[in-house]
């Protein structure tokens, strides 16, 4: 009898996100520092760069409560988190996903398995709350969603086994203090470039022109301290003049930009890849 391999899984993004970078890393790599000690993620999101570094030593934050509580619990509980899974899976249908979407979790285990299971079964795996906070997004066209995703959360929780994950706002980056031999990476809600491209509903607290340029200024206090950064963001004045203000290095990116609210501006457009190197 021939026994069956297991085809090796690749540490990867388990979340579908809004921005996610796993499509533009190809054109980040020539700019991704050679050495560092350690990564610094204040906006984690889908953590596509995080994924394929893998670095040695990393602090992973966001201030959504819920993606960092998933995050802990596929670091922690992994094969807890995947029974929970595979129940949604085995009910998933329109009644049971808008019923799910209505009903908080009171579990963080439980909390963790919403998100995972309500990311992969809405509208293109967008991340939207309300002015309440309450996850709002519709439920998705999708005839067998990939809700359980066993061998990918497996490889996810080791790469972050010896992770520090928190809940925290981008500007606590420089109370943890990172030196010249650490690495900042940002990604942070887009500056929008036209009216139906507005999408800072991330968390409870939308993100601004005012938090673009608390943002710039966070950059450039770790710059002053030579820790290297590298920033993302959408191609636009009030960006580009924020960074050159403090002469960073600017370089475009050519992305694929799948959700506006007008199919028209849909395609291939222009990000920024920012550094202070």
């Amino acid at each position: 009898m021939i026994s069956q391999i297991s085809p090796v899984i690749h540490p990867r993004p388990f979340l579908k996100w809004a921005g996610g970078k796993s499509r533009l890393i190809q054109q980040y790599i020539p700019y991704f520092p050679a050495n560092y000690q350690t990564y610094y993620e204040p906006f984690i999101g889908g953590g596509a760069v995080f994924f394929y570094l893998q670095p040695s030593a990393a602090i992973l934050t966001d201030i959504n409560a819920e993606l960092i509580t998933t995050y802990r619990c596929v670091r922690d509980r992994v094969e807890d988190l995947i029974c929970l899974l595979q129940e949604h899976q085995n009910r998933h249908n329109r009644d049971y996903y808008y019923s799910v979407r209505a009903n908080i979790a009171k579990t963080e285990l439980e909390q963790a398995a919403r998100l995972i299971y309500l990311n992969k079964t809405c509208y293109n795996g967008l991340y939207r709350v309300n002015s309440q906070g309450k996850f709002n997004v519709p439920l998705g066209r999708y005839n067998n969603p990939h809700i359980c995703q066993e061998n990918l959360l497996r490889a996810a929780s080791k790469t972050l086994a010896n992770v520090e994950i928190a809940q925290a706002d981008f500007i606590d980056v420089l109370s943890s203090a990172p030196n010249s031999n650490d690495f900042v990476f940002c990604d942070p809600p887009y500056h929008p470039i036209s009216s139906t491209s507005y999408f800072t509903s991330y968390s409870q607290n939308s993100f601004h022109a005012k938090d673009q340029e608390r943002l710039r200024n966070v950059c450039a206090e770790l710059a002053s301290r030579g820790v290297k950064v590298m920033i993302c963001n959408s191609d636009c004045e009030l960006i580009r003049n924020l960074y050159e203000e403090i002469n960073f290095k600017i370089y475009p990116i050519i992305a694929a930009r799948s959700i506006n609210s007008n199919p028209k501006n849909r395609g291939m457009v222009y990000e920024l890849l920012i550094t202070s190197y």
